[in-house]
């Protein structure tokens, strides 16, 4: 399994504005619908990576518990599905469902919003505050595959609670690691 870091944009970019259609509801949903009073945390994710699959729980609990404190919650998947059929829509919909995912999973079948937001693996975190500025781009935690240290968000849910409390969250920040997005070719 290849290991490809995030790209670490900048703290403080705005949040590149978006709207996809949402795998399970069929609807379509914007960035401006799912954030929370505290902020918005925008996760990069697809069905078929080992990294992913290995914190789906987790993923599965922030979902309930960063809307509690005012930081709503949304995932993207941006992989290219005729090359990996198993993150098309119909099966991210299980997998939402399967998982116990409260928030919207949308498909960025033209790959834009994943170019936007220079996503570069799955899982790809990107916490922004209320005014919409970015205030973590990192790991959701030290547990990756195979490593034995359990998955428990430590990282994100760090900066997250910092967010909600009105306080700065710490710059000191680790690049997620994850399987790179499958980009479409041509």
């Amino acid at each position: 399994m290849a290991r490809t870091p995030s790209n670490m944009i900048p703290l403080g970019t705005p949040i590149p504005h978006f709207q996809l259609v949402d795998s399970v509801s069929g609807g379509m949903v914007a960035s401006k619908d799912c954030f929370g009073a505290n902020g918005l945390l925008v996760m990069f994710i697809c069905n078929h990576c080992p990294f992913v699959k290995h914190m789906n729980s987790e993923l599965a609990n922030l979902g309930k518990d960063l809307p509690k404190i005012g930081i709503g919650v949304v995932a993207i998947s941006a992989n290219d599905i005729e090359s990996y059929p198993e993150d098309a829509p119909d099966k991210m919909k299980e997998v939402a469902q399967k998982e116990g995912y409260s928030f919207p999973y949308l498909f960025d079948e033209e790959q834009n919003v994943a170019k936007i937001f220079e996503a570069a693996c799955t899982p790809d975190f990107f916490l922004f505050n209320g005014e919409g500025k970015l205030a973590y781009r990192g790991q959701l935690d030290d547990s990756r595959p195979e490593n034995g240290l359990p998955v428990s968000g430590r990282d994100l849910r760090a900066a997250a609670e910092a967010l909600s409390a009105g306080e700065t969250v710490s710059p000191e920040q680790r690049p997620s690691i994850g399987c790179n997005i499958k980009w479409k070719i041509g």
